[in-house]
């Protein structure tokens, strides 16, 4: 169960090891996310954290750099509190393939550990992608990995893979190396306090869960939009697009938490275990079948951009409709979309309920009762908003829309919501792995994406629907839910 309670072993020296320490990742998430703690007072007397990277650079200028690039709507130190937290920070210049760099860090580190107990250590792979698998090896080979002074955790951050086979080798080069239980794929949007609060909402009120399924549930949407465009990042983009980007872990991992079983414990292996069922009981999508479940899309300037081939048909926008084959979710359809250059920058899950099924009240011919509908607000207004009807006062047994909402700033009068990488950072420090993805989660949701991915690059596909920037994508994916006699929503509304 996540806690902010220190274990037992941190009596003895805790250690993080950021490696790619002067990265983008570093200075504007882990460094901040780490000071906030520290100045909230969450972070064990004893944790140094070491950084390493290719970056010449002594302790000094490193922490020069570090403060420089603080978020202050993230960390804001005193000038004391900066000083304490800074102390503790150390660098060392170095390369994570290299087997002798590393002997010299784990001579850096032999010299920062104090205490007679456990040498604990974290380590942090802030890389990219590519050096995953020689940064995990050369840890075994110099032997980085061996436990038995103190735990040896391993931290990676997404992707994980690029399709199922590389998500395969890259499991087997970490278990070569490292205990699963040492290993933590790393989400941020697990870390999310909204996203945490659905399982809360779900399983901690009784009102919710007998109508959470197939019987009361029409559909379920869920939308992860962005506003920004791909900026410099054209070249990693164009071999990326969007089912690679978000659809394989944010949006899957918001689909397990709607539609999973209740745990038996609020526990990792059990949490993990009924979100792994969830994505095994997915219907896959064939890619010859992909046109009839799959919508694609391209913001119209796409092409322009540095780094992108001229004739890219890579998606920045996707909407798909994925079914759950079990009792509690057949046939419902779940409708996942996401892209790059939309209208406005939000993360939601719309549950829309099913009509009643026999409308009691009078009606004019064309008027319309809309459904229940439950919007989950992950970003940026997080919260909650429940939509119902009620009687309209002396006028009859006329209708109107009544609601229930539930915002976390106007509940905590303002209260700053914590960045994800606070939580994460934590539950990793304290071996928790419930808010972490486990190998088989990943191979799963990577046998879900990859043959939409294959549909979508197949000669006879259609090719990525235009859209306008600051638009809600393509009307071809309007056109997708009108279909199926629905439309998409925004906050428990149509748009």
């Amino acid at each position: 169960m996540a806690t902010d309670d220190w274990p037992i072993e941190s009596d003895g020296s805790n250690t993080l090891v950021i490696f790619g320490a002067s990265g983008d990742l570093t200075r504007r998430k882990l460094v901040p996310a780490l000071c906030s703690l520290f100045c909230k007072g969450s972070l064990p007397e004893n944790l140094g954290i070491l950084g390493v990277a290719r970056s010449d650079l002594n302790d000094q200028q490193y922490r020069a750099m570090l403060r420089d690039s603080l978020d202050e709507e993230i960390a804001r130190p005193t000038p004391e509190q900066w000083a304490d937290f800074s102390s503790r920070v150390h660098y060392l210049h170095g390369d994570i393939t290299s087997s002798d760099d590393l002997l010299q860090v784990r001579s850096k580190l032999l010299d920062m550990e104090t205490g007679d107990r456990a040498t604990n250590r974290l380590y942090y792979l802030s890389l990219a992608p590519s050096l995953y698998q020689p940064a995990i090896a050369v840890l075994g080979e110099t032997g980085m990995a061996d436990d038995t002074e103190g735990w040896r955790r391993l931290v990676v951050e997404k992707p994980f893979g690029t399709d199922l086979a590389s998500a395969r080798s890259l499991n087997e080069i970490a278990h070569s190396v490292f205990r699963e239980d040492q290993v933590f794929r790393i989400d941020h949007y697990l870390g999310k306090e909204t996203v945490q609060n659905l399982l809360v909402f779900r399983f901690a009120n009784a009102i919710f869960e007998p109508i959470w399924n197939r019987n009361y549930i029409d559909h379920v949407q869920i939308t992860v939009a962005e506003t920004l465009k791909i900026d410099e990042r054209g070249e990693y983009y164009d071999q990326t697009g969007v089912l690679r980007d978000m659809f394989q872990n944010h949006l899957l991992q918001l689909l397990t938490l709607v539609a999973m079983e209740p745990p038996h414990a609020f526990e990792a292996e059990a949490l993990r275990n009924e979100k792994v069922k969830v994505l095994s009981a997915i219907r896959r999508i064939h890619p010859e079948d992909v046109a009839l479940h799959a919508i694609p899309g391209q913001y119209r300037t796409y092409r322009d951009e540095g780094g992108v081939a001229p004739e890219s048909d890579t998606a920045t926008y996707a909407a798909v409709r994925l079914y759950v084959d079990n009792w509690r979710w057949q046939g419902v359809p779940f409708y996942l979309r996401s892209g790059k250059a939309l209208r406005s920058k939000s993360t939601e899950i719309i549950i829309q309920f099913r009509n009643p099924p026999h409308m009691l009240f009078p009606l004019d011919e064309d008027e319309d009762i809309p459904a229940n509908t439950l919007a989950i607000f992950v970003q940026p207004d997080e919260g909650f908003h429940l939509e119902f009807q009620t009687k309209t006062p002396e006028a009859g047994l006329q209708m109107r829309k009544a609601e229930l909402e539930f915002h976390y700033h106007e509940a905590f009068s303002g209260q700053a919501i914590p960045d994800a990488y606070e939580r994460l950072l934590l539950d990793a420090l304290n071996g928790d792995a419930s808010l972490f993805t486990r190998a088989d989660e990943i191979e799963q949701a990577w046998s879900i994406v990859d043959p939409i991915i294959a549909g979508f690059g197949r000669p006879d596909a259609p090719r990525p629907y235009y859209y306008s920037e600051g638009s809600w994508g393509p009307v071809e994916a309007d056109r997708f839910m009108s279909t199926d006699g629905r439309a998409w929503l925004q906050g428990g509304r149509a748009r």
